[in-house]
């Protein structure tokens, strides 16, 4: 779309007043400056552009509507960096002045007015266009740079809040200190099997990009300065000079009102009052005797465009208030001599400010889309991290809490217990500082599997495990790994089991996991996120995970693809 807009002004700039066809300096001054303007010919860009458009200047000579001479002074701004680009557009525009200085005042100040107000939009909408596509083009980048700047964040905040714990508990139980762990031990499972917080919503940006409101700001001084230069040229009395100005002031407040940056889809307050006032006050001067200033027309049209949501109503509108100016100015003369000029310029200026103020919603939009997406992207990375957090550190914790209490009741077993603790404490560390990387966690169904029958055994159940079954993939064999951890982490919570039985096969290109146990007590477990991670992991390789509980017995299995 932002193409399509910049497009249609730089048509309508080069045709001259007279609505005849324009020169041949004038044309190849439109085409330098297509390559300057449109995204597809950006990389062609350079001071060769300049130096052709300052020979078509000189070739053109007076200029006083504009056009060549304002994409004379864009392309200086487009190309130019720093201040110097400032230096050299004034430099075109008192150019401008200086070709036009025998001709009154009227022609002289349209001439630097024109150059510097059309040459300014031109630029902001090139440069507007070039921004929507740059973030749509970083979109992806800045959502890596979110889920990075999430790791970093979480690495911090595990190590400060688990890892700190962990390797206390790694002191504790060097120490001989096993009455010390479990409280240590609940309080961080407590706080594993906390949901994680939503990411920090990102402050509200500026609506308008920096550019483009000082520009805005410019455009909107010089029209009513024109309209002053205009109405004290006619032979009109003091009286209705005085009303036409108020009109034209209050016809640029309006705009300016109808096109401040808001949220997409939020209307002005009181527009269905204040957009028929602009209307009105932009078609008054219509009606004027001695000559029709019909170009407020064109600034009332775009805020049409700009404020009505239903693009069908509009655009319909917008064509019905333009074709009355053709309509008003046949009606007076008789004659269709002065249409042609009187439309271009019309439909030339909705053009322009539609342009700006669209081209500003679109850049609008495409930042928060792109600042949305990295939000996104930094959620699901939270989520992610509480999720792999939850199910492999949690039942780090609960072991140790296991080992501890029978060390601290069993002197005899104190020595083995407190050894334990060192080592699944060491292994839920590095398992913790693994967690804000890539990838799957690297864990091993076979080593998962002997920690469970040690652990489990420690609180006096009888464990059967029947793990025949051809060897897994990698991610296969991580992610059963991981169903067994969360499985011996319930039971460890949960129950007060005496048997549990672990089977796992592999048939029809399925593979099965089935825990099962014996020691459901019928209290209420505390609430926890478990079995929905794992459901959530299992659906994400196109497996299901299903439970079923009664007569003192609760079932997980587990199904998964073979060759997933």
């Amino acid at each position: 779309m932002s193409t399509l807009i910049i497009l249609v002004v730089l048509l309508l700039l080069v045709i001259p007043p007279t609505a005849g066809p324009p020169g041949v300096p004038a044309l190849l001054s439109l085409g330098l400056q297509l390559l300057c303007s449109l995204p597809p010919t950006r990389r062609l860009r350079g001071w060769w552009l300049v130096a052709g458009q300052a020979a078509l200047f000189a070739w053109m000579g007076p200029v006083p509507f504009g056009g060549p001479s304002a994409f004379f002074a864009a392309s200086v701004l487009l190309i130019a960096r720093g201040p110097l680009r400032w230096v050299l557009f004034g430099g075109v525009t008192a150019a401008a002045g200086a070709v036009n200085l025998g001709a009154d005042a009227y022609v002289w100040v349209n001439a630097v007015g024109n150059t510097a107000t059309q040459g300014l939009v031109v630029f902001a909408l090139t440069r507007l266009g070039d921004l929507r596509d740059e973030l749509h083009a970083t979109r992806a980048e800045l959502a890596a740079r979110s889920v990075a700047e999430e790791r970093e964040r979480a690495g911090h905040d595990l190590d400060a809040v688990l890892g700190s714990t962990l390797s206390r508990v790694i002191g504790l139980a060097a120490a001989g200190r096993a009455g010390e762990i479990p409280p240590l031990t609940r309080r961080a499972a407590q706080r594993v099997r906390q949901r994680p917080e939503p990411p920090p919503i990102p402050p509200p940006g500026d609506l308008t990009p920096r550019l483009a409101l000082p520009i805005l700001t410019v455009v909107y001084l010089w029209v009513p300065v024109a309209a002053i230069i205009v109405v004290a040229r006619a032979p009109v009395p003091v009286g209705l000079r005085v009303a036409y100005w108020a009109a034209v002031s209050a016809v640029v407040a309006l705009q300016a009102y109808h096109a401040l940056p808001r949220p997409p889809g939020a209307r002005p307050r009181h527009a269905a009052w204040t957009l028929p006032a602009q209307l009105l006050l932009a078609w008054l001067p219509l009606l004027e005797p001695d000559r029709p200033y019909y170009q407020l027309v064109g600034w009332a049209a775009a805020a049409l465009l700009i404020v009505i949501p239903a693009p069908r109503l509009a655009w319909a509108l917008y064509a019905a208030v333009v074709a009355s100016v053709p309509a008003v100015l046949l009606a007076r003369s008789g004659s269709a001599a002065g249409i042609p000029a009187a439309l271009v310029e019309v439909v030339g200026m909705s053009a322009m400010f539609y342009g700006l103020t669209a081209v500003t919603r679109l850049v609008y939009q495409v930042r928060e889309s792109r600042l949305a997406l990295a939000g996104l992207a930094a959620a699901r990375e939270r989520r992610r991290i509480a999720q792999d957090v939850h199910d492999l550190i949690g039942y780090g914790l609960s072991a140790i809490t296991v080992k501890a209490e029978l060390a601290a009741r069993d002197p005899a077993r104190a020595e083995a217990e407190l050894a334990g603790i060192v080592t699944v404490a060491r292994t839920a560390l590095a398992d913790l500082r693994a967690i804000p990387g890539d990838g799957e966690p690297g864990l091993s169904l076979r080593a998962e599997l002997a920690s469970a029958r040690e652990v489990l055994e420690a609180t006096g159940a009888v464990v059967e495990i029947d793990p025949e079954h051809e060897p897994l993939p990698d991610g296969l064999d991580a992610l059963l790994a991981v169903v067994v951890r969360e499985a011996a982490t319930n039971v460890l919570r949960h129950s007060e089991a005496r048997h549990v039985t672990i089977a796992l096969t592999a048939r029809d290109d399925l593979v099965r996991l089935r825990v099962d146990n014996d020691g459901v007590t019928g209290r209420p477990a505390e609430p926890g996120q478990g079995v929905a991670n794992l459901t959530a992991r299992l659906a994400s390789r196109g497996g299901r995970l299903t439970t079923a509980s009664g007569d003192h017995r609760f079932r997980l299995d587990a199904t998964l693809p073979a060759q997933r």
